[in-house]
């Protein structure tokens, strides 16, 4: 008769809504509750069937036993220090150890919290003891996480958490005089991603005036203000400021700088020639000058060339045809432009190179440099040559050379000159020990020979001589040295 007033209370208590409770809904631990009450029904249906059953773990051991018992509990004191889903797992595994009795409960005791009989655990105590609420707190976030957004911190301690990366709100910093205790204390921290953020702040919540006057008087936040408006391209505002802090010279300089920005070469040339003007120091005014008149030189170069080269009129425009323009390139790039295509042009032109050495004042150095560079690369050695030769007040000819010697084999060599060229050039260098190292290393046989025969060195040259061909005429060159009697040797 109890049997079937239990299942009738249980069937009209069953149903798939719930009964309001003050519990939240998305209560992860209200869904383990409801899902436990679903598999104590479904054991209650099973053990009905299974009562003679002797049920037994993996282990072999009977269930219920008191070694089981003890094994269970260890077990499930384990699985709270594990991850979040192995602890549901475990936990639903560890139902099975509830005694078979529980079934006797309805539904009505569990809700007001109370057993039918008293020897009986209340669901709260059964689930405190199987581990449950040992992930508990981590389905909700810890309140303390919540200080970073609503504490009221002191300029000090919000400078110490931002440099220790958390989130904290400067809108509440409202006074003048806050927002300076702030930038005082990013400053004092000295950490210049905290004063960058403070400056952006008060950047934006203080009139310029304020601002560029209070920062005039913390020269060390001024400095991380302009390095930020530089880098950020606020050039408006930064020349603003540096109008403020009467720094004639830096505005000078900043605006000279848009002119990176300018793409179309008209208004680039136009905006240099307005930038001349403007209050540079000496050095400075010569510079821009050069640049405006480069750049006006380039404009007209580059209009004859591209006319030259698109009518075929030029036979070195047809051989070697221009890879890039020549606008907007450096100085050297224009001089080594002029010397590759212009180099027989008269003084009076503007792509003569001797024009442009003259006209922006080249070092012979930088110009002997980059005409060899130039006229090497064209292989016209009669050019190289007359680079290097000069004549006295009597006529006489001699050759020199400003970059020395050994620089100019080396670029001569990286350009594929003949053996005959680098000889000509190598027997010019001073220092006799680089020069045997050079001849040795481009395989000038001569100039070795020759230096060898001046240094009277017998040694040196017989053993040079097994490094020849045998047979050539560098070997016969050797033989008939060694075979001279009017030598005399050191060695």
């Amino acid at each position: 008769m109890s049997r079937a007033r239990a299942d009738e209370e249980e069937y009209w208590h069953s149903s798939k809504f719930r009964a309001f409770t003050f519990d939240d809904e998305d209560d992860e631990l209200s869904q383990l509750k409801e899902s436990k009450r679903a598999v104590n029904s479904l054991r209650d249906i099973v053990d009905d069937d299974d009562d003679d059953l002797e049920r037994v773990s993996w282990s072999g051991e009977p269930v219920g036993s008191i070694s089981w018992s003890i094994k269970e509990t260890a077990s499930s004191s384990t699985s709270s220090l594990e991850g979040r889903d192995s602890s549901l797992q475990k936990g639903s595994s560890s139902y099975a150890a509830f005694p078979k009795q529980v079934s006797s409960y309805s539904l009505s005791s569990l809700f007001k919290g109370r057993n039918k009989l008293p020897s009986f655990q209340s669901l709260s105590d059964a689930l405190s003891d199987t581990g449950v609420k040992n992930y508990a707190p981590e389905l909700r976030r810890p309140k303390a996480e919540y200080k970073d957004y609503s504490s009221d911190w002191s300029p000090k301690d919000t400078v110490r958490r931002m440099q220790r990366g958390k989130i904290c709100s400067l809108e509440r910093f409202r006074s003048l005089q806050d927002k300076l205790v702030l930038l005082d204390e990013a400053v004092a921290g000295h950490d210049g991603n905290v004063i960058t953020a403070v400056l952006i702040f008060l950047k934006r919540t203080l009139r310029r005036e304020i601002l560029f006057r209070e920062l005039e008087v913390r020269q060390v936040a001024l400095c991380h203000l302009i390095h930020f408006l530089k880098e950020t391209g606020e050039q408006k505002l930064l020349l603003d400021l540096l109008r403020f802090l009467d720094r004639t010279e830096e505005v000078a300089l900043s605006q000279y700088r848009e002119h990176l920005n300018i793409q179309d070469v008209e208004k680039r040339r136009e905006f240099l020639k307005g930038c001349i003007g403007l209050p540079f120091s000496a050095e400075d005014t010569s510079h821009i000058q050069d640049h405006y008149t480069l750049l006006e030189r380039q404009i007209i170069i580059e209009a004859n060339d591209r006319h030259l080269e698109t009518a075929g009129q030029s036979e070195i425009f047809r051989k070697y045809p221009r890879k890039a323009s020549i606008l907007n390139m450096p100085l050297v790039t224009t001089l080594f432009y002029s010397c590759f295509y212009h180099y027989t042009e008269a003084e009076g032109t503007f792509s003569s190179p001797t024009n442009l050495k003259k006209t922006f004042k080249i070092p012979d150095k930088q110009y002997v440099l980059t005409a060899l560079a130039a006229r090497a690369k064209l292989r016209a050695w009669d050019d190289v040559d007359a680079l290097f030769t000069t004549k006295n007040w009597l006529g006489y000819t001699k050759k020199k050379a400003p970059i020395g010697f050994h620089r100019v084999v080396e670029i001569l060599q990286r350009n594929n000159a003949p053996v005959q060229v680098l000889q000509e050039y190598v027997r010019l260098v001073e220092d006799v020990e680089t020069r045997l190292n050079l001849a040795t290393k481009y395989k000038c046989h001569d100039v070795v020979i020759e230096t060898y025969k001046d240094l009277k060195d017998r040694i040196q040259l017989t053993a040079y001589k097994c490094k020849v061909e045998r047979g050539s005429a560098e070997e016969e060159k050797i033989n008939s040295i060694l075979n001279n009697m009017q030598i005399r040797w050191k060695n």
